[in-house]
């Protein structure tokens, strides 16, 4: 059974960093795409970040302006979002998601989601 766990989340000041982690189980990873989506209160949900595990390809939404960067760690099926330079507006709900024909940014599957708050 395919499983998304997202962790390292939490409450962090403005200008500050987080690294949330997304732990991959139940399918291989090789042609598998991986991606970060948010949802922030009253607002739709949006891409963050996403990343092809077979060539590392990645992929931003405009809004991260080089502040974040997805990597992945073969050996463990993780799948990380190290996020520097929080802002606010980053505050959300940021959801993992998994496409195991590896189309970049799709959402086959969700994890239950993580809280991230910034504070000014």
């Amino acid at each position: 059974q395919l499983q998304l766990v997202e962790s390292g989340g939490g409450l962090v000041q403005f200008g500050g960093s987080l690294r949330l982690s997304c732990a991959v189980s139940g399918f291989t990873l090789d042609y598998s795409a991986i991606g970060w989506f948010r949802q922030a209160p009253g607002k739709e949900r949006e891409g963050v970040s996403c990343i092809s595990y077979k060539d590392g390809h990645a992929w931003y939404g405009d809004f991260v302006k080089s502040r974040f960067t997805i990597s992945r760690d073969n050996t463990k099926n993780v799948v990380y979002l190290q996020m520097n330079s929080l802002k606010p507006e980053d505050t959300a709900i940021y959801y993992c998601t998994a496409d195991p024909r590896g189309r970049l940014c799709g959402t086959d599957y969700w994890g239950q989601g993580i809280q991230v708050t910034v504070s000014s």
